[in-house]
C-alpha cells in the first residue's frame, strides 16, 4: 500500500536528492576507474549520443535494449578416461556500471564448478586471452574447458567440422574455471552508446579496471570470496594479467595464490622499432624451427636449443652492439645465422643477420613457395604472392582457427548452454585493437613493473610462464631474458618458465597439452 501525503517543497527536494544519492552510491563501486577522462571516441556499430528527444545514451531504455539474456545455469556430466566430472555450467553476464551508477557494459562469462567440492578450499581460476580482441575461446576450447576442439595447427582447415568432445586434460579436476570474454569480444558488449564509454574500455588501464571488476562481482554473486583464486591470461595477457592481479591486491581487495601466463608479451619495448632485443628473443625460435624441419616431427625440445641460447646471449648480441659500422663482425654474425636457420647466406648478409619475423617467415622457404607461421612457425602455408616484392600473407597457423572456434563457442553456448544472446559472437575482433590505446609517450605498455610488485607484496605468490618452442608471435627467449632480470625473491621456486614442443597455442598437441596441465595442477597444490 502507497500512502500519499502533503509535504513542505524543501522536504521533498531533500529526499529525492537522498534517494538519488542512496542509488549512485550503490552502481558508483562497479565503476571501472579510467587513470584519466579520456577523449571521445564512437562504440563500433553505435551512434554516438546526441541530445534531442528519445531515449538518451545512457538512459534505462537504451541501456536494456542492449542487455543480455539472463544468466543460464545447466547440469553436465562429463565421461573422462577414468573418471567421471558433475558440474554446474552457467553461461552468463555481469553488468558493468560508471561512477554515476549508468550502466556501461555487459560482460560474458562461462564459468563450470565441480559438484558437491567444498568452495571454501576448492579453487577457481580466472582465465581470458589476449588480442586486445580476443575472446577466451581458444584457452577454454583448446585446452582448459571441459570440452576440446582439436585445433593442431599444421591438421585444421577452416572447413574443418567444429566437433566438440570431452577433454581429458581439462582443469576441472583441480580448479573451477570462470572464462571470460572482454568487451567487444564474444557477447560481451556495450551497454551505454555515449562515445566516452568506447574510449575509456579500449585502454590498457581501463580493460585491466573492468576485468578486475568482473572478477570480484561474480565472487560475490557465486558467494566464492572464500576460495583460492587464480588468473591465467594468453598473449596480451601477459600485459594483462599482472596488471590486474595487481588491481586485485590494492584496490579490489581480492587476493591472489597465482598467475599462469600462456604465451605472453611482457613489454612491447623489445619486439619492435630499433631495439636490438628482438633479434636476441627471436633467434633461437627461429634456429628451432630449422631444425624441427630437417628433423623428424616433434624431436626438437628446448634442450636442444641450449648452444643457441648461449649464442644468442653471447657473441650474437655483442656482435649487434658493434652494428654494420663493423663489417668483420656483421659478417661474421650474418654468416652464422645463415647457418642457424638454413637461410641462404647471401639473404642473410643483405639483411646484416637481422631478421625481422616478418623476413624470416618468407624468407625461410621461399624455394618453394611457401611462407611459415607466426603463431607457429614449424606450419607452413602456401605464399599467395611468392613473386612480389612485398609480402601479402595471412598466417597459415592462425586463420585456419577462425571458422572452427566462432562455430564451436555458439554451438556449446547456444545449444549445450542454452544460452542464447542476440547479436554476433565475436572470437578476435579487428575493431577492438584499432581503437585500443596503448599510451602514449616514452613509456610503452609492459607489464614487468606490476610482476615484481605482485611478487613483492604476497612472498606466497606465485608464477607460472608458459611457451611454445615455434612461436615467433611471442618468442619464449624473450620472456627468458625479463624473467632473469627480477630480483632475487622471485626466486626459481616462486617463478617458472616452461618451454613445450608447438606455437603459440603450443596445447594443440597432445604432449605439450598434458605436460602443462600437470605444471598448471602443481602450482594450484
Amino acid at each position: 500500500m502507497v500512502i500519499a501525503f502533503a509535504a513542505p517543497r524543501y522536504v521533498r527536494l531533500a529526499l529525492a536528492l537522498l534517494v538519488l544519492t542512496m542509488v549512485v552510491g550503490a552502481r558508483a563501486e562497479d565503476a571501472p576507474q579510467p587513470p584519466q577522462p579520456q577523449p571521445a571516441a564512437t562504440p563500433s556499430g553505435q551512434k554516438a549520443g546526441a541530445g534531442g528527444r528519445g531515449n538518451t545514451a545512457n538512459s534505462p531504455a537504451a541501456a536494456e535494449q542492449h542487455r543480455l539474456p539472463p544468466d543460464s545455469t545447466t547440469k553436465q556430466t562429463l565421461a573422462l578416461p577414468g573418471r567421471t566430472l558433475d558440474f554446474t555450467a552457467t553461461a552468463g553476464s555481469i553488468r558493468l556500471f560508471d561512477d554515476k551508477g549508468e550502466p556501461q557494459a555487459d560482460i560474458a562469462y562461462t564459468a563450470y564448478q565441480l559438484d558437491g567440492a567444498e568452495q571454501r578450499t576448492r579453487p577457481v581460476t580466472f582465465i581470458f586471452n589476449g588480442g586486445p580482441g580476443a575472446a577466451s575461446a581458444w584457452l577454454q576450447f583448446g585446452n582448459a574447458g571441459p570440452w576440446r576442439l582439436a585445433i593442431n595447427a599444421d591438421a585444421v582447415t577452416s572447413s574443418a567440422s567444429p566437433d566438440l568432445l570431452p577433454n581429458a586434460e581439462t582443469w576441472l579436476d583441480f580448479t573451477d574455471l570462470v572464462f571470460i570474454d572482454p568487451v567487444g569480444t564474444g557477447y560481451s558488449r556495450f551497454v551505454a552508446t555515449g562515445e566516452d564509454v568506447r574510449k575509456r574500455f579500449f585502454s590498457i588501464d581501463g580493460d585491466v579496471n573492468s576485468i578486475a571488476l568482473t572478477i570480484r562481482r561474480w565472487l560475490e554473486k557465486s558467494d566464492r570470496l572464500l576460495s583460492p583464486k587464480f588468473v591465467a591470461g594468453e598473449s596480451y595477457g601477459g600485459i594483462r594479467g599482472p596488471k590486474i592481479v595487481r588491481e586485485l591486491q590494492t584496490r579490489q581487495g581480492i587476493g591472489v595464490k597465482g598467475l599462469i601466463l600462456v604465451s605472453p608479451v611482457l613489454d612491447f619495448r623489445e619486439y619492435s622499432g630499433s631495439s636490438i632485443l628482438q633479434y636476441v628473443a627471436s633467434l633461437p625460435t627461429m634456429a628451432a624451427v630449422a631444425r624441427e624441419t630437417r628433423e623428424s616431427k616433434g624431436a626438437v625440445t628446448r634442450a636442444d636449443m641450449a648452444d643457441v641460447e648461449r649464442y644468442a646471449r653471447g657473441d650474437f648480441l655483442s656482435d649487434l652492439i658493434k652494428g654494420p659500422a663493423d663489417t668483420e663482425a656483421t659478417t661474421r654474425l650474418a654468416d652464422r645465422v645463415a647457418a642457424l636457420t638454413g637461410i641462404d647466406q647471401a639473404v642473410s648478409r643483405r639483411l646484416d643477420g637481422r631478421f625481422e619475423v616478418a623476413e624470416f617467415r618468407r624468407e625461410f622457404d621461399r624455394r618453394n613457395g611457401k611462407v611459415t607461421g607466426r603463431y607457429d612457425a614449424s606450419v607452413s602455408g602456401f605464399d599467395p604472392y611468392p613473386d612480389s616484392s612485398f609480402h601479402h600473407f595471412g598466417d597459415p597457423s592462425g586463420d585456419p582457427l577462425f571458422a572452427p572456434l566462432t562455430s564451436a563457442a555458439v554451438e556449446l553456448t547456444t545449444r549445450k548452454l542454452n544460452w542464447r544472446p542476440d547479436g554476433s559472437y565475436q572470437l578476435l575482433n579487428g575493431a577492438v585493437e584499432k581503437a585500443w590505446d596503448f599510451g602514449r609517450g616514452l613509456n610503452p605498455a609492459e607489464s614487468i613493473s606490476q610482476l615484481r610488485q605482485i611478487l613483492a607484496l604476497d612472498p606466497k605468490l606465485k608464477l607460472l610462464v608458459a611457451h611454445g618452442l615455434f612461436d615467433l608471435a611471442t618468442p619464449y627467449f624473450g620472456s627468458k631474458i625479463l624473467l632473469d632480470q627480477l630480483p632475487a625473491y622471485a626466486s626459481p621456486e616462486r617463478v617458472k618458465l616452461v618451454v613445450y614442443p608447438g606455437g603459440h597455442m603450443f596445447y594443440s598437441r597432445d604432449p605439450s597439452r598434458q605436460a602443462f596441465r600437470a605444471e598448471a595442477e602443481a602450482l594450484m597444490k
